[in-house]
């Protein structure tokens, strides 16, 4: 990977990151503000799966950002685009499509075999 890919998924990586963590600001205030006790018990009832839902989702995202944040730091130290388990650089084309791969290809397929089967 050359500097200008480092720099381009260096770009994409800390926007991306940004992205989710304004939303997730987005999304405590949206909470805060929308504590209403609502005294029909299908409305409470929605508006409570409403919350767990979009907690989830949060959830996931924290996740996420975590991913990106461990991608970040590969990049800055150079291990960035090598697998974790096989050591080959990972294709172009794969870390485009998922900028947080830690697996070449045919790492992350044999992974999911194993995973399938319950080893």
């Amino acid at each position: 990977m050359n500097r200008a890919q480092r720099e381009r998924f260096m770009k994409i990586l800390t926007s991306w990151r940004q992205e989710l963590l304004n939303e997730s600001s987005r999304t405590v205030h949206s909470l805060q503000d929308e504590t209403i006790n609502h005294p029909d018990p299908t409305d409470r009832a929605s508006q409570e799966t409403e919350m767990s839902i979009e907690l989830r989702n949060r959830d996931r995202e924290r996740r996420l950002i975590r991913k990106i944040e461990e991608s970040i730091a590969r990049l800055e130290i150079g291990s960035y685009g090598f697998c974790i388990s096989c050591g080959v650089p990972i294709n172009i084309e794969r870390l485009e499509a998922r900028p947080t791969a830690t697996l070449c290809l045919d790492c992350k397929e044999w992974d999911e075999r194993r995973e399938r089967r319950g080893v």
